[in-house]
């Protein structure tokens, strides 16, 4: 293959950029003993306002991590017990809602601002259409892949 053949878009080019920019966020993570899983919940309750359905936070990591429902209340579970989140009384005709806790705010803020530092390291430079057709390209890829995920559920 020369230099000039483009490099077609495929599960393993996306793969290793998903695995290198993770690199980045894994090793923050480490700092603090939050897991990837653990990480997402938190900013599923930070999207939510800070303050979320316990299903909804559920639904969302399976949703976007291809998780079961075990992982994910156990993911909710970890978070309860180190007091990253908060227990909140459900509001009538709704489950078990959390809050992030004061803890729960810092350590996703802190995550949120290592992304922030990273962002510009990782996509600065890439020319702004190159990464919106790169952007609308992976959405479709994403769309696809939930789809043919959906279809196949019952092989397994």
């Amino acid at each position: 293959m020369s230099s000039t053949t483009p490099i077609l878009l495929n599960s393993q080019i996306i793969g290793r950029a998903h695995y290198a920019a993770r690199a980045l966020l894994d090793r923050e993570l480490s700092r603090t003993g939050t897991t990837f899983h653990q990480s997402m919940a938190l900013n599923a309750a930070a999207a939510e306002g800070g303050t979320a359905e316990t299903g909804r936070i559920v639904e969302l990591l399976t949703a976007n991590l291809k998780i079961d429902g075990t992982t994910a209340r156990d993911t909710v579970a970890e978070l309860l017990a180190t007091e990253l989140f908060e227990p909140l009384e459900p509001l009538p005709g709704q489950g078990p809602r959390v809050a992030l806790t004061e803890a729960g705010r810092a350590e996703q803020s802190r995550l949120a601002s290592v992304a922030t530092e990273f962002g510009p390291l990782v996509y600065g430079g890439i020319p702004e259409a190159d990464l919106a057709v790169a952007g609308r390209v992976l959405t479709e890829v994403i769309a696809r892949a939930n789809a043919a995920y959906a279809r196949t559920a019952d092989r397994y």
